[in-house]
């Protein structure tokens, strides 16, 4: 059964895709660029909206009362494509910094330049970075948006150890806003390179935002601290529920850290 509804599900989700990018495409494009989000928030919403009745899987995000008004950087955890889709009905104006390369594949490039996402080239780190937060500066100048970024640029395992880079500290620094960080464990659910999808609850949370202004350092070890003791806490609660899902050995691992007993 569990193949079965995750084969369907696969297979809805990318319909569902495919076919809402044809149908929406004389709105997306003619519409004014904050009245065309609602496309692509229609889009995350219906996909949630099937693996909720496909595959078993709900979504439950809280902590909307901590999203700031106006600019600021929304800092999830990175485990799963559920992770990339999930936030979007949430964000008034979202903003991402992406590769270049994904702006010449057609149909899906055309509909990331209509909303002005920040491309860069990856071929040096340093100059990259620099030239994101410059581009990404000008943009907050020009219109209030929000800044999705992943600390650990990756995506990682449940559980496993923590590997956030420093770009998101040279934003942060450069564009003077606060940072919320999102906390879950999607990836026991919606696994990285995996087929299946796990029924369940996936919990996410908002958190309280990190202010700007704060010292480099000071801030990285916030953002470490809060995300993943709260992530800590989602992943007990997962593993001793009931019905629990399938646990990666990382999540296994960090169980055992934190004192908590399970079968792998």
């Amino acid at each position: 059964m569990l193949v079965l509804r995750s084969l369907a599900f696969n297979v809805a989700f990318y319909v569902n895709l495919i076919v809402q990018m044809i149908l929406w495409t004389p709105y997306y494009f003619l519409a004014p660029r904050l009245r065309a989000w609602f496309v692509p928030k229609f889009w995350a919403a219906s996909s949630l909206w099937l693996q909720e009745k496909i595959a078993g899987t709900r979504s439950e995000i809280t902590g909307q009362e901590n999203l700031p008004l106006g600019s600021y950087i929304l800092a999830p955890k990175h485990q799963s494509f559920w992770d990339t889709i999930a936030f979007l009905p949430d964000i008034p104006d979202a903003l991402y910094i992406l590769k270049r390369e994904l702006m010449w594949i057609p149909f899906f490039g055309w509909y990331i330049a209509k909303m002005r996402m920040i491309p860069v080239h990856r071929g040096s780190r340093s100059k990259a970075l620099k030239k994101a937060v410059a581009a990404t500066k000008a943009e907050l100048e020009r219109n209030s948006r929000q800044l999705i970024i992943y600390p650990e640029g990756t995506r990682r395992a449940p559980g496993d150890e923590p590997n956030y880079k420093y770009g998101i500290v040279e934003l942060y620094a450069q564009l003077g806003v606060p940072v919320v960080p999102v906390a879950h464990v999607a990836g026991l659910y919606w696994p990285r390179r995996k087929f299946l999808r796990f029924p369940g609850v996936i919990k996410a949370r908002y958190l309280p935002p990190i202010p700007s202004g704060l010292d480099k350092e000071e801030f990285m070890q916030r953002l470490v601290r809060e995300t993943e003791a709260a992530c800590d806490q989602y992943l007990v609660e997962a593993a001793t529920g009931p019905n629990p899902p399938a646990l990666p050995p990382t999540a296994v691992k960090r169980l055992q850290e934190l004192g908590v007993a399970v079968q792998g």
